[in-house]
């Protein structure tokens, strides 16, 4: 009976200390599920990859790219044209019209046929050079919201024969010297100096997106 009534009176756990190490085991599990579950994500941190830097992936950025239209350049020209009868005094028969031409030009560099060849990667792919062909100026383009007759002078026998044909003044000649006109002055500014410039721009962001530290851009070479 002494036995069965120390047994009895054996001290039990207070209740709050139990209630504590339930609320530890229950904080313990996900703290430790979220570690596990957290390894992959670091593990992943740490994972090789490996980069292509070969011409390959250049040539793929500029497969859309067949004519880049590097610069653009705003020109404005007099074209004074005259048409006279030998003999006769202007007042009588001649027509002389004045145009005051705006247009648009363009600078073109020609990428549809680039290929692995034109594009030189260094070995260890730190550097790669583009050969490309010199910028051509596309031909001129009158703007005719932008242009306007400033001067027009029409002899006796134009007028009336206008009138009597009922035919209006027919300026496309004057256009097309306007045009003429327009080339020429493109062709002796800077346009395809601005366009190099802007293709090289191009050209080396594109690279330097794609992980090369340097680019160079050369011009003149046929494709």
């Amino acid at each position: 009976m002494a036995q069965q009534t120390g047994r009895l009176r054996r001290r039990r756990p207070p209740a709050k200390l139990v209630m504590a190490a339930a609320a530890a085991v229950a904080v313990a599990v996900p703290v430790g599920a979220y570690t596990v579950g957290a390894m992959p994500s670091l593990a992943g941190t740490f994972e090789q990859r490996t980069v292509e830097r070969g011409p390959a992936p250049l040539l793929a950025a500029l497969a859309d790219i067949s004519d880049y239209h590097a610069a653009t350049g705003t020109f404005q020209v007099l074209v004074d044209l005259e048409r006279d009868t030998p003999h006769v005094p202007a007042l009588i028969s001649g027509e002389r019209t004045t145009l005051f031409a705006t247009g648009h030009v363009d600078a073109v560099v020609d990428l549809s046929a680039l290929g692995p060849e034109h594009v030189d990667v260094s070995a260890d792919r730190s550097a790669v050079r583009f050969a490309l062909p010199a910028p051509r100026l596309a031909p001129a383009s009158v703007d005719p919201t932008a242009s306007r007759v400033v001067g027009r002078e029409r002899g006796l026998v134009e007028r009336l024969t206008s009138v009597i044909e009922n035919n209006p003044v027919n300026d496309e000649e004057l256009y097309r010297l306007a045009a003429q006109k327009l080339d020429a002055t493109a062709q002796q500014s800077d346009l395809a100096v601005r366009a190099e410039t802007n293709t090289r721009d191009m050209l080396t962001s594109l690279a330097r997106s794609l992980g090369y530290e340097q680019v160079t851009v050369t011009f003149g070479d046929t494709l």
